[in-house]
């Protein structure tokens, strides 16, 4: 008889082998294998950053005989008791992935476990992996955290046959995606064991949705971060030389929001200690003013609006904090593993790294004090915000034993994850407010601790296919160096999930391009601020889906055998389709509205696209779009949110939701949001655009709104009526084919605009 159960099954198989296997969700279950039946938690999920807490999912399991079948009502997982083989299908019993061998693991001598792949299967994901394509079968990974060739893998892959894996383990080891053998995809390591989840859903959004549900969502940050960041140059940089760097950003018109220092801003250059302190020559900070008011060098950066950024190294053991944490006790100093010294055992095509000489011992650990204890000051004295270097923690130990007891084979992966929990946890416990914190290396969960920037790589086509992959692989919050000299590197630099420029050894400052260069330096940047209530929302989008703010074309046409190809065009959002570092630009299915001159274009179209002179690539919008901006700012927050901007394109019928927070705090976690639904119509007769009354609230939310809308027509329109009274207060601009009309909204009721005629159908 069927048995229904809400605990994990476990039974032996025929090689004396431990199973156990999990419903986690409706849609996902987990699969473990042991030599024994022990299944202590991997670092992932021992140390909280995969989910372990969802509420428990009933499933049905019948006792076949030969084999063990369960179901969640939603998707059915079998097994073959004699040799472990999994099948994972859907409620209808229709085949999503089977296992194709019978899988091996010993955590002393490692692991394998191999899938078949149908023909037409295409697979995405690892992150930040590989950089020269998006489309992973025919491709072998190694899932190692490394300096410039693999900052961040991630070893989650999703399917176009409706299925998703993602294998829970931060041991290295090697993905083949149909190399070897080229129906198969395997997970293999010499170490660990098999713990992978399996992951259904239709769509490839909606396989994101469900892997971002486990691994963590991907954070909102503070509104701000969404802006523009410099990073200054290093040598000997003082605080007077940032501050007037500052101010000439306000006198030049050039919106931005974050400092950030380099490493020249501690005593010491590269410490990685915690007794680090600012360099007393060049960023002196009195005892007597430890909070920089009046008059200090952070004090000085806020009252014109601007926050900061301080780089950081760390090579401190943050996994006895983690244990801390779990034991709720310090942890005894004779109670930890010693770093030991030992041969060489690994790979050489894993560890051979030529950028960086392995640091072997721990001479930076304080036992009992957590890595974030030392960095209180630092925010105290007005840092809102730490980029993480790579440093040592991207280099290899081998012979290093960490204090949780793992080796580094084991721990390296994880670390970078760990780094970023500890610093984002550790700033809003401290704080009260949300965390900026960026850093190049990760694995799975970095989306819910910090923003990733492509390294030291630059900000040309490699990165852009990097943070494409990371898209791929549920992370959001991405970005790379902006190269400023060009047109095209201007354009990618404003057009991705967030903006930054690195001055480090070069004067990248914008007013010293050349005047043509900086004149469209400075208008993408307004049009980067112009477009933050559009961003957030994006932001927002992605915190709440898992649907990432840079989408691939694989996200947006799947079915378009040209998908995989388009490594260098993306969306932005729900609206936006652009490209860099290419002349042609492919519009999917669908009509095309031309950012920069108007034109429509119908898709499928592949277009030899030719800039205008002051741009630096194609920018087109989906027609339909509703798009939400606000006035120039220098700085976010420097205008109220009283009155907003409304970009519209009618075609069909459209919708799109703007997200609202207090922008500074994690109050958003707990409902602290204002949602506002905006549709649009359009059709012979005309456009009706209905802006819904705002659901929610938050912190100085503002009681009343004014909209200014902005609609494209091709004509000007025969009559025009808010909430269902003629108006004449309102303008057609010819040249550029728009409406414009100022909307003052009534908290309690829809605001409805009706435009009659305007050639819009």
């Amino acid at each position: 008889m069927p048995e229904s159960v809400t605990s994990p099954a476990e039974f032996t198989l025929a090689n004396g082998s431990y199973i156990r296997i999990q419903a986690v969700t409706p849609y996902v279950f987990r699969v473990r294998v042991r030599a024994d039946d022990r299944f202590p938690e991997p670092g992932l999920v021992r140390y909280g950053v995969v989910r372990n807490d969802l509420p428990p999912t009933p499933v049905t399991v019948n006792d076949e005989g030969e084999g063990l079948c369960l179901s969640t009502g939603q998707t059915v997982l079998s097994v073959d008791r004699a040799d472990g083989r999994i099948t994972f299908a859907n409620a209808e019993g229709g085949v999503l992935v089977r296992e194709c061998a019978p899988p091996v693991s010993a955590p002393q001598s490692g692991f394998r476990a191999a899938f078949a792949l149908r023909d037409d299967e295409r697979l995405y994901g690892l992150a930040d992996e590989s950089r020269d394509r998006l489309q992973k079968r025919g491709h072998k990974a190694q899932m190692v955290v490394r300096n410039v060739v693999s900052y961040s893998p991630i070893p989650f892959l999703m399917s176009t046959g409706g299925w998703a894996v993602f294998f829970n383990s931060t041991w290295f080891h090697t993905v083949d995606i149909g190399v070897t053998e080229p129906e198969q995809l395997v997970y293999s390591g010499r170490k660990g064991e098999i713990d992978y989840y399996l992951i259904a859903g239709e769509t490839l959004p909606l396989l994101l949705d469900r892997y971002t549900q486990i691994t963590g969502r991907p954070a909102v940050l503070p509104q701000w971060a969404y802006g523009l960041t410099w990073v200054c140059d290093e040598r000997g940089v003082r605080a007077r030389d940032v501050l007037y760097e500052a101010l000439t950003f306000r006198r030049e018109g050039v919106p931005c929001d974050l400092i950030g220092l380099e490493p020249d801003w501690m005593e010491t250059r590269y410490d990685f200690s915690v007794d680090k302190q600012w360099s007393t020559e060049r960023f002196h900070q009195p005892v007597w003013k430890p909070h920089q008011n009046p008059g200090g060098f952070t004090a000085g950066l806020k009252n014109m609006g601007f926050k900061l950024s301080l780089w950081l190294c760390c090579d401190y053991d943050v996994t006895e904090y983690e244990e801390q944490l779990l034991r709720g006790v310090e942890v005894d100093p004779d109670d930890s593993p010693e770093g030991r010294p030992g041969e060489d055992r690994y790979d050489e095509d894993i560890i051979k790294d030529p950028h960086f000489v392995p640091r072997y011992f721990d001479n930076v650990t304080r036992l009992g004090e957590p890595w974030f204890e030392h960095l209180k000051k630092f925010v105290d004295n007005g840092a809102d915000a730490f980029k993480m270097d790579g440093s040592n923690h991207i280099c290899f130990h081998p012979d290093r034993r960490w204090r949780n007891g793992m080796d580094d084979e084991e721990v390296h992966n994880l670390y970078p994850v760990l780094l970023a929990k500890q610093m984002s946890l550790g700033f809003s416990e401290y704080t009260g407010r949300r965390a900026m914190i960026y850093t190049a290396g990760g694995y799975a969960g970095i989306q819910q601790y910090a923003a990733t920037w492509a390294g030291d790589t630059g900000g040309g086509d490699k990165p852009l296919v990097s943070l494409l992959n990371h898209a791929l692989s549920g992370h959001s919050n991405t970005s790379c160096d902006m190269q400023v000299w060009d047109k095209a590197g201007i354009h990618f630099g404003f057009l991705q999930p967030w903006s930054q420029i690195l001055g480090w050894h070069q004067y990248n400052q914008p007013w010293f391009l050349p005047e043509d260069i900086y004149a469209i330096f400075k208008d993408y940047a307004r049009l980067r601020y112009r477009l933050i209530p559009y961003l957030y929302s994006a932001a927002h989008t992605a915190a709440r889906s898992g649907l990432p703010m840079m989408r691939p074309m694989p996200l947006v046409a799947p079915d378009d055998p040209k998908s995989d190809e388009c490594m260098l065009q993306y969306m932005l959002g729900d609206a936006f389709l652009t490209c860099a570092f290419t002349d042609t630009i492919y519009l999917p299915e669908g009509r095309w509205i031309d950012y920069w001159t108007g034109d429509a274009h119908e898709g499928p179209e592949e277009i030899a696209y030719v800039a205008p002179p002051d741009r630096g690539g194609p920018l087109f919008v989906k027609a339909g779009a509703i798009i939400p901006t606000c006035k120039d700012m220098h700085y976010v927050g420097q205008r109220s949110a009283e009155m907003l901007g409304l970009e519209v394109f009618p075609h069909g019928n459209s919708a799109f939701t703007l997200y609202e927070d207090d922008g500074i705090t994690n109050a958003y976690l707990h409902g602290d949001v204002a949602i506002t639904e905006i549709t649009c119509s359009a059709d012979e007769g005309g456009v009706t655009l209905t802006i819904q009354p705002r659901r929610g609230c938050y912190d100085g939310m503002p009681e009343r709104r004014a909209w200014e809308v902005s609609m494209h027509l091709p004509a000007a329109p025969e009559g025009v009526e808010f909430n269902g009274q003629q108006i004449d207060d309102w303008e057609y601009d010819a040249e550029a084919g728009s409406l414009h009309a100022t909307l003052i909204e009534d908290p309690q009721q829809a605001a409805v605009l009706d435009v009659r005629g305007g050639g819009r159908a």
